[in-house]
């Protein structure tokens, strides 16, 4: 058993020559709500999409849950929201069949679909107002409507961990604020969250640490205080994100980039 979800150590990764994450050192322990922001290009995509094993590490290691990506098993309990939903040119799916795929990592092989199943996946489509829209073709949704789809997937399969790829980008205010609402219940359920942003808005009150990427580097790393032990790094400096230096302590409004 360990008590990191994720642990990534002299993280480097080079594409095209490039090095576009330079040294990562990052912890992240259960239940915390972490923000990872930052400009365009900065590398904050690329570092989520290494935590998970999605994206190769030139050097260094990561761990999820104490095991490296490649050896991992338990994908259940990890809820990955990528940036847009990949529409092929096959046969037409269902917003339900979507959500419904969030359940797959659960479901033991030849199994059918079980009672369980299908309540999560009504739940799930109603934590995100598309229950009256789970017959439509995905392809007939507004992109924002889209990535409701794509959390209400993660939701269904109910992980331990849920990683969101700038899920408020190109979704309307009311949207923003029923992700917000989710969210909220699952922070008290006592969920990790590791989200993606160039803004948090409602999300905001929810974070409880900002960890700020610049130009492959983390700029900045706060959150409250904690207890020693494997999670905590005491005395760890805090900088500024836009000028990187040292300060006593950044306000959450400072750890929003603008792109």
């Amino acid at each position: 058993m360990t008590d990191t979800t994720f642990a990534m150590t002299g993280g480097q990764v080079t594409l095209d020559r490039r090095h576009v994450l330079r040294g990562i050192d990052l912890t992240i322990c259960p239940g915390e709500v972490v923000a990872v922001l930052g400009a365009n290009g900065s590398g904050k995509s690329t570092l989520i999409r290494a935590l998970l094993g999605l994206t190769p590490l030139s050097a260094g290691q990561t761990l999820l849950y104490g095991t490296p990506p490649a050896r991992f098993r338990e994908w259940w309990r990890v809820g990955y929201v990528p940036q847009r939903l990949q529409i092929g040119g096959g046969v037409p799916a269902t917003v339900r069949e979507i959500v419904a795929s969030g359940r797959i990592a659960r479901q033991k092989r030849l199994r059918f679909t079980s009672a369980a199943d299908k309540l999560a996946v009504t739940r799930a489509l109603e934590a995100v107002g598309l229950s009256g829209r789970a017959g439509d073709r995905v392809q007939d949704l507004s992109g924002g409507q889209q990535q409701r789809v794509l959390i209400a997937r993660a939701l269904a399969g109910e992980p331990d961990t849920f990683v969101m790829d700038e899920p408020t980008a190109g979704v309307d205010a009311e949207s923003q604020q029923l992700l917000a609402d989710t969210l909220k219940s699952l922070v008290a359920a006592g969920k990790t969250i590791v989200l993606v942003a160039h803004e948090l808005g409602p999300l905001e009150p929810l974070i409880t640490r900002g960890v700020v990427v610049r130009d492959g580097l983390i700029a900045h790393d706060g959150r409250p205080p904690q207890p020693e032990g494997e999670c905590a790094r005491p005395g760890h400096e805090h900088l500024h994100p836009h000028t990187g230096e040292r300060e006593p302590g950044s306000p959450l409004e400072s750890w929003q980039v603008k792109p």
